[in-house]
């Protein structure tokens, strides 16, 4: 699914065998939204610009959540109830638990 010389950015923490990509020269990123605070670097700058960009990408209504269901309150009910989503593998975009009981 991805090209010679392509490029795959992950953003989650599982551990992955890469070494399929290899032969077509695949690129893997890692993103870590925090690296910059954690490590100090100099352009620290570039999140604050990074999240203004994307803030003003939300107010004009060019990109939006992801997040299709909301379930609330964070209780053990409702725990329960979205693991039996997500294990369905029928769960399009994000699942959200907020607020306490």
């Amino acid at each position: 699914m991805v090209r010679p010389f392509g490029q795959v950015v992950a953003i989650d923490d599982g551990s992955r065998d890469v070494s399929p990509l290899k032969s077509k020269s695949i690129s893997w990123h890692w993103e870590l939204m925090f690296t910059r605070a954690l490590y100090q670097t100099a352009d620290m700058i570039e999140q604050h610009r990074l999240l203004n960009k994307v803030a003003d990408l939300v107010d004009q209504g060019q990109i939006r959540t992801t997040v299709t269901s909301t379930l609330t309150p964070i209780s053990a009910k409702n725990l329960r109830h979205a693991h039996e989503l997500i294990e369905s593998g029928r769960t399009l975009g994000k699942l959200v638990l907020t607020g306490w009981e």
